[in-house]
């Protein structure tokens, strides 16, 4: 880092400024286990995770990976800051010294990039006054060039296998008294476009909340870990943008930890079966 780039506060800089290979080189070094030096369990621990948190993320093939999408996820001060610190606290050292260069990298980049975004708009003079300005760009099937953007009250994010389910999804929630507005990408979303750059869009913008269909086709589906992931970002320990996840079926594999401090909406137990759209309804109709 230059010497302004120095006088940076790390503490103020959110764990999503650290890109793939810092993570990924963060757990080279932690994902062994050492007899002798810290090992990621020593890191959750410090964080705050229960021993029972910590035996399930046991499961995961990348431990320190998960642990660090758990603690941003439920922490909204999780920072590079407080990361550095808990290396150290668990004398972890030396992975602060040999990574530093990248992560000063990747401090650098995040704040040019914020600085970018907080930048005014370069204004075009207006030849007349009365001249239309430029519409807002149509995502979805229901924009209308020149009006309002198509609102909905939930983003439903889900992998081709679950279709079926979305599709009971509808029924239950748009075409019954509950009368909610879900956003379907398959069916509401124009073609022709960046995926990432609409889905984020319509997560961040045009949805009040996002209800997740977990599965274990879900688990292996790279644009339901982005959506989920920038859902997430958006708002640490999900309290404004809120995130149901949803079980319609029975999972052989782990459920994602991730998620795990949310409630879930369950439809496998026929015990509550008979509630289970009512409270989804519920949910999704709250302002």
């Amino acid at each position: 880092m230059d010497e302004s780039d120095s006088k940076v506060d790390l503490c103020s800089v959110p764990l999503i400024a650290l890109n793939v290979t810092v993570r990924k080189k963060l757990g080279l070094y932690l994902n062994p286990k050492h007899t002798v030096a810290a090992d990621w369990t020593a890191v959750a621990e410090t964080m705050g995770f229960s021993y029972l948190e910590i035996k399930n993320h046991e499961a995961s093939r990348n431990p320190t990976k998960t642990v660090l999408d758990d603690w941003a996820a439920r922490n909204s001060d999780a920072s590079v800051g407080k990361l550095l610190s808990i290396l150290e606290e668990v004398e972890r050292k030396d992975i602060v010294e040999d990574l530093q260069p990248l992560i000063d990298e990747d401090v650098r980049k995040y704040i040019e990039n914020q600085k970018k975004k907080d930048e005014p708009p370069v204004q075009v003079p207006e030849v007349d006054s009365c001249d239309p300005r430029t519409p807002e760009r149509s995502l979805t099937v229901e924009d209308v060039p020149g009006g309002a953007p198509e609102m909905f009250d939930a983003f439903i994010c889900y992998c081709h296998n679950d279709f079926e389910f979305v599709h009971e999804m509808i029924r239950e929630l748009e075409q019954t008294d509950y009368k909610l507005k879900l956003c379907v990408f398959d069916r509401d979303v124009l073609p022709g476009s960046c995926v990432w750059t609409i889905t984020s869009e319509l997560i961040e913008k045009r949805c009040k909340r996002m209800v997740v269909v977990i599965s274990d086709e879900y688990l292996d589906s790279d644009a339901c870990d982005f959506q989920t992931k920038f859902a997430l970002s958006l708002c640490p320990g999900a309290r404004s943008k809120r995130l149901i996840p949803v079980v319609y079926k029975p999972m052989t594999k782990p459920f994602p930890s991730i998620l795990r401090f949310l409630t879930i909406c369950d439809y496998t137990r026929p015990c509550t079966q008979a509630w289970f759209w009512i409270r989804l309804a519920k949910a999704l109709s709250l302002p």
